[in-house]
C-alpha cells in the first residue's frame, strides 16, 4: 500500500494528469468538444484526488495517541469519501452541460480532438498501472485508481466520439459520449461512497453474530454472550466488544479465556480488536445485540 501512493509512482502520476489536464483544456477549448473538457475535468480531479489519497496515506500512518486512541486510519475513508463525491459533483456538472449541447450544438474539430484523446488515454493507462498496486485492499486507494480508470474509460469514449465526428460529421455523439461516462462514474462511486458512509457512521461489519455466539459459548468457561458490539475502524480492520457470563472465578483463571476468545476472533472472523467484559450473572438471557438504548 505504502508503495502504491508514495515517490516516484505519486510524483509520476501527479506529473502525468497536470500535464493532460493542461493538454486536454487546450485541445477542448480548441476544438470545441465537451466531452475532451470533461476529460479534463475529470483529470483535474484525479491530480487533486492523489494528493488528497497521499496526505490521508500520511496521517493514517500516525500512531495511537490520547486525542486519536484508534489511530488515524480514517483519514484514508474520508479522503475516499471526498474522492468520490468530488466526482459525483463533476459528473452532474458535466451531465447538465452536455444537455444543454443538443439544443445549442457546437462545431467540433474532430482530428485535434482524436489527437489530444489519444494521448490522454496513453498517459491515463499509464497511471493506472502506477496505482494498481493496493487498490483492492484500501478504499483510500480504490477511489483514487477509479479517477484513474474512470478517466482511463473518458478517453475511449472520447476517441470514438472524435472517430465519428472526424469521419463521419456526428457531432451528437460528445455530448452522449460526456452522459454516458458521466453515469458509469456515478454508478462506480456509489459503493464506495456508502461503505464510507457505514463506517463513519459506527455501522456494523457484516458478520454472523449468532455464530459467533454458538463459538463463544463452546469456550470452556464462557455461559452466555450478550450486548455485542462491532464497528470499523477502516475497512480492513474490525472492532468488537462484547460481555461475557462466565463461571464465578479469579481474575487469573478469566484472562486465559480471554485469549482463547481473541484467538478465535481473530482467526476465524478477522476481528483486529477484542474488548470483553467478564460477568457472572448479570445481563445473563438479554439479547445478544442490546437495543434498549442505555448502552452507550
Amino acid at each position: 500500500m505504502h508503495d502504491a501512493l508514495s515517490g516516484k509512482r505519486f510524483f509520476g502520476v501527479t506529473v502525468l494528469n497536470v500535464c493532460i489536464t493542461v493538454l486536454e483544456i487546450i485541445g477542448g477549448l480548441l476544438s470545441g468538444s465537451l466531452a475532451l473538457l470533461s476529460d479534463a475535468f475529470h483529470n483535474l480531479g484525479d491530480s487533486l484526488s492523489i494528493v488528497i489519497s497521499y496526505i490521508a496515506h500520511k496521517i493514517s500512518k500516525k500512531s495511537q495517541d490520547s486525542q486519536n486512541t484508534f489511530g488515524y486510519r480514517r483519514a484514508q475513508i474520508l479522503a475516499a469519501l471526498l474522492n468520490a463525491a468530488l466526482l459525483v459533483f463533476i459528473s452532474l456538472f458535466l451531465i447538465a452541460e452536455a444537455v444543454k449541447r443538443f439544443s445549442e450544438p457546437e462545431t467540433i474539430d474532430g482530428t485535434l480532438m482524436l489527437i489530444v484523446a489519444i494521448v490522454g488515454i496513453v498517459a491515463n493507462l499509464i497511471s493506472v498501472i502506477l496505482l494498481s498496486r493496493g487498490s483492492h485492499h484500501n478504499m483510500n486507494i480504490k477511489a483514487t485508481y477509479l479517477h484513474m480508470m474512470s478517466d482511463t474509460l473518458s478517453s475511449v469514449g472520447v476517441i470514438l466520439g472524435a472517430v465519428l465526428i472526424k469521419f463521419y460529421g456526428i457531432t451528437i455523439i460528445d455530448p452522449i459520449v460526456t452522459i454516458l461516462v458521466a453515469i458509469y462514474i456515478m454508478f462506480e462511486c456509489w459503493p464506495i461512497i456508502k461503505q464510507a458512509i457505514n463506517i463513519l457512521m459506527e455501522g456494523a461489519p457484516s458478520l454472523d453474530y449468532e455464530a459467533i455466539r454458538r463459538d463463544l459459548i463452546q469456550i470452556e468457561g464462557v455461559n452466555d454472550v450478550h450486548h455485542v458490539h462491532a464497528w470499523m475502524v477502516d475497512e480492513n480492520s474490525v472492532v468488537f466488544s462484547a460481555h461475557v457470563n462466565m463461571a464465578d472465578m479469579c481474575l487469573s483463571d478469566v484472562e486465559p479465556v480471554y485469549r482463547k476468545i481473541e484467538k478465535l476472533l481473530k482467526s476465524k472472523y478477522q476481528i483486529a480488536h477484542v474488548t470483553i467484559q467478564a460477568e457472572a450473572t448479570r445481563g445473563e438471557g438479554e439479547k445478544l445485540i442490546y437495543d434498549q438504548g442505555r448502552d452507550i
